[in-house]
C-alpha cells in the first residue's frame, strides 16, 4: 500500500471545496446517493448494450446502514463499480467527475440519465466525516479495491475483497463540538427525513432499517422495538405521472405534504415542455396568500430538480416577483449546474424555463378569468395586490404581462369586471374612475353623483395601489383615464362652460380673497356648475390626488405630500348668493364662511380636519347668529 497525493493543485483547494463550496452539512448524503443512483444508471445502461456483462438488474436498490457503536455511515449500492485506476481518477483528482466522463463517451445515445458530478459531490463527505472509504469492485471484475483518505494530503488504495459488483462508501463520522452534533447522523428519523427532502424522487430504492414497534405477539398488550427494512424514498415523481392517470386528490394531498396548506390549491398547472431547454413543472395557484406573504420574511420561489434530485428549495428565479404566489416543483435535465449544485453555472437555462413559466401562469390565469370566474376572484382577493405592485413598482414595464389580469368594481355592472369588459360598452373614449375608502363612501362623493347621473361606468377603487397603478397605465387600449374627483372632470356644454367661466372672471376678487384666507390650503377657490344638490366639494389637480395624497401620508417615515387642492362652490347654491353679499359688506364673516365651507369639503372627500376646535367655533358662532 502506497500514499498517494491528491492530482489538485493543493491541500488549500480542497480544504476551500469541503469548508466553503458547500453550506449545508446535508447535502453530503444527496451527493452521495446521486452518485450511487449514477452508478446503478451506468449498469442498466452497459448491461443493455454490452453482452459481455452479464449483471443482476432485478435487485437494483441504494442502502444506508447506521453504525452508532462505531459512529459510521454506510452508503452501499450494486451498480457499475469502480477498477483501482477509476478509483484513483476519479477520487484521486479533484473536480474530475466519472459520471460526466461517461455522458461526454456516451453522448450520441438516446435516454442515458446520469446526473453526473461524482468528483466533487463525493468531498462533500469530508464535511461531516473525518476519514472516507470507498470499497468497490466493477462489474465483470473478479477483484475489488478500497480507496481511503482523511481529506487532506492524499489518498491510499489497496486491494481488498467484496462479494459483487457495486460501490460502499463509509463515513467515519467528526466528533461532535460545540457548534455541531455529528451524532444526529446516526439517527434514524434524521436520514429518512433528509432522504425524503433531497432524493425522494430517485428511481432506485433506497432502504434503510428503520426501528418501529410492533405488538408483542405473545403479549397483544405490549409493544415491542424492531428493526425493519424500509424504502425510504417514492421514487416516482407525481409530476413525471401522465395528468391523466392522476386524481386530482393526490395532487391536492402532494401540494399539502409539500407546501403545508391545510386549503387545497385554486388550480394545478401541469406541463412538460419539450425544446432547447426541456422541462416538466407542476404548480400550484393557492386559494389564500400565506399569513407572511405581504412582509419581508415571505420567500419566493419554486423547488428546482435535476433528474428527481432536489437541487434548491426555492428557486426565486424561476418566478418573477409578480407572481411569487405561485407554489410548485421544476425538474429539467437541462440545467447547468456548478460543482456545488448549490448555484448555478450559467443562468441561461433558468431564464429559459422562466420566461416559458410566466408564459404559462399568465395563460391559466386568463383561462380562470374566463371559465372559473368565482374561482379567480378569490384569487384576486388574496394576491391582486401582488398584480398591482407589479405595474406599479416596475413604473409600467409589466403591464403588457398584468393589465388584461385586474379587477375593479363597475358602477354600472355592480361587480368586478376587467378593462376590456369595460370598453364593452363604454360610451365615449373614456375610462372614468374614482377612489375612496369604500364603495358607499365614493358613491356619496358629490362628482361622483354628477357622474353616474350623466350616467357614466365609474370604476370604484378602493384598495391603496389602484389609483397609483392607474396612473402607471396612462391609457389602456389607447383610451384615457379620468379621475371624476379631478378638477379637469367637466362634462358641461361649451355654452355652460362660457357662461361659468363669466362668473368666475366676476367674482375673481373674492375667488382671490377666500384663496388668500385658506392660506395656500388650497391652490385655488372657484364656482361650479357640476353640483347639484351639494354646495361645495375639494377636487384635485396634477398627478396627486387627493386619494394619493391620503396614502402617501399614511405610510411609515412616509414625506408629507399635498395635493393641489381646488375649493369648488356650487354657482347655483344659495351658499354662493351668500358669499356674494358677505364680500360686499362684511369681510370677518366672509373669513368664517370660507374656513367653515373649506373643512366641510374635506370632511366630504374622507380628509382630516386640521383644526376641529375652530371649526366648531365658527359654527357656533354662526349658528348662535
Amino acid at each position: 500500500m502506497k500514499k498517494k497525493e491528491f492530482k489538485a493543485e493543493s491541500k488549500k483547494l480542497l480544504s476551500m471545496m469541503i469548508n466553503s463550496i458547500y453550506t449545508n452539512k446535508e447535502i453530503a448524503f444527496r451527493e452521495l446517493i446521486s452518485n450511487a443512483s449514477d452508478a446503478i444508471d451506468k449498469l442498466v445502461y452497459l448491461s443493455a448494450t454490452n453482452g459481455e456483462l452479464k449483471a443482476d438488474t432485478n435487485n437494483l436498490k441504494i442502502l444506508i446502514e447506521l453504525d452508532k457503536e462505531n459512529r459510521t455511515i454506510k452508503i452501499t449500492d450494486n451498480g457499475i463499480g469502480m477498477t483501482d485506476v477509476e478509483l484513483e481518477s476519479n477520487l484521486g483528482t479533484i473536480a474530475k467527475s466519472g459520471s460526466e466522463l461517461f455522458k461526454e463517451e456516451n453522448s450520441d445515445k438516446k435516454n442515458l440519465e446520469i446526473i453526473g458530478q461524482f468528483g466533487v459531490g463525493f468531498y462533500s463527505s469530508f464535511m461531516i466525516s473525518k476519514r472516507v472509504s470507498v470499497l468497490s469492485r466493477k462489474a465483470g471484475v473478479s477483484d475489488a479495491y478500497l480507496w481511503e483518505s482523511d481529506g487532506t494530503d492524499g489518498f491510499t488504495i489497496t486491494k481488498s475483497e467484496m462479494p459483487n459488483n457495486g460501490t460502499v462508501v463509509t463515513l467515519y463520522l467528526k466528533d461532535n463540538t460545540e457548534d455541531n452534533n455529528y451524532d444526529e447522523y446516526l439517527e434514524d428519523f434524521t436520514i429518512s427525513r433528509i432522504v425524503k427532502k433531497y432524493s425522494d424522487y430517485i428511481k432506485y430504492p433506497i432502504q434503510m432499517e428503520v426501528e418501529t414497534e410492533k405488538e408483542d405477539e405473545k403479549d397483544k398488550s405490549k409493544k415491542i422495538k424492531v428493526k425493519e427494512l424500509k424504502t425510504l424514498n417514492s421514487m416516482v415523481p407525481i409530476w413525471k405521472k401522465n395528468k391523466k392517470d392522476v386524481k386530482e386528490e393526490e395532487y391536492n394531498d402532494f401540494y399539502a405534504d409539500k407546501f403545508y396548506d391545510y386549503e387545497k390549491p385554486l388550480k394545478v398547472i401541469k406541463s412538460d415542455v419539450e425544446g432547447l431547454t426541456s422541462y416538466s413543472s407542476l404548480l400550484f395557484i393557492p386559494s389564500h396568500a400565506p399569513y407572511n406573504y405581504y412582509t419581508k420574511d415571505y420567500e419566493k420561489g419554486l423547488m428546482l430538480y435535476s433528474k428527481g434530485v432536489m437541487i434548491m428549495d426555492k428557486c426565486s428565479d424561476l418566478l418573477p416577483d409578480y407572481f411569487s404566489f405561485v407554489k410548485g416543483i421544476v425538474d429539467s435535465e437541462d440545467i447547468s449546474l456548478n460543482i456545488s449544485r448549490e448555484t448555478m453555472q450559467s443562468d441561461k437555462q433558468i431564464k429559459v424555463i422562466a420566461r416559458s413559466l410566466e408564459t404559462k401562469i399568465k395563460k391559466e390565469l386568463v383561462d380562470m378569468l374566463k371559465n372559473e370566474r368565482d374561482n379567480y376572484i378569490k384569487f384576486y382577493e388574496a394576491f391582486g395586490e401582488q398584480l398591482k405592485y407589479g405595474i406599479y413598482s416596475s413604473y409600467g414595464m409589466n403591464k403588457e404581462v398584468l393589465q388584461d389580469l385586474l379587477l375593479f368594481y363597475s358602477s354600472r355592472k355592480e361587480k368586478l369586471i376587467t378593462l376590456d369588459e369595460y370598453l364593452e360598452d363604454m360610451s365615449d373614449d373614456t375610462i372614468y374612475y374614482a377612489s375612496g375608502e369604500t364603495i358607499d363612501k365614493i358613491k356619496m362623493l358629490p362628482n361622483v353623483i354628477n357622474a353616474l347621473n350623466s350616467n357614466k361606468n365609474v370604476l370604484f377603487l378602493t384598495n391603496y395601489l389602484d389609483e397609483f397603478v392607474i396612473k402607471v397605465l396612462g391609457t389602456y387600449k389607447d383610451k384615457k383615464f379620468m379621475n371624476v374627483l379631478s378638477s379637469e372632470f367637466d362634462l358641461s356644454t361649451e355654452e355652460e362652460k362660457e357662461n361659468l367661466k363669466k362668473v368666475n372672471e366676476d367674482n375673481k376678487s373674492m375667488l382671490d380673497k377666500m384663496t388668500s384666507i385658506l392660506n395656500n390650503q388650497v391652490k385655488n377657490v372657484r364656482f361650479t356648475n357640476k353640483l347639484k344638490d351639494h354646495a361645495v366639494c375639494l377636487t384635485s389637480e396634477g398627478d396627486v390626488s387627493l386619494e394619493m395624497e391620503k396614502v402617501l401620508n399614511a405610510m411609515p417615515n412616509g414625506e408629507s405630500v399635498k395635493a393641489n387642492k381646488i375649493l369648488e362652490i356650487n354657482e347655483n347654491s344659495k351658499i354662493a348668493d351668500k358669499l356674494k353679499e358677505l364680500y360686499a359688506s362684511n369681510s370677518e364673516e366672509l373669513e368664517k364662511y370660507t374656513k367653515i365651507l373649506y373643512n366641510q369639503a374635506r370632511l366630504i372627500e374622507g380628509l382630516s380636519v386640521e383644526n376641529p376646535t375652530e371649526l366648531t367655533s365658527l359654527i357656533c358662532e354662526i349658528m348662535a347668529k
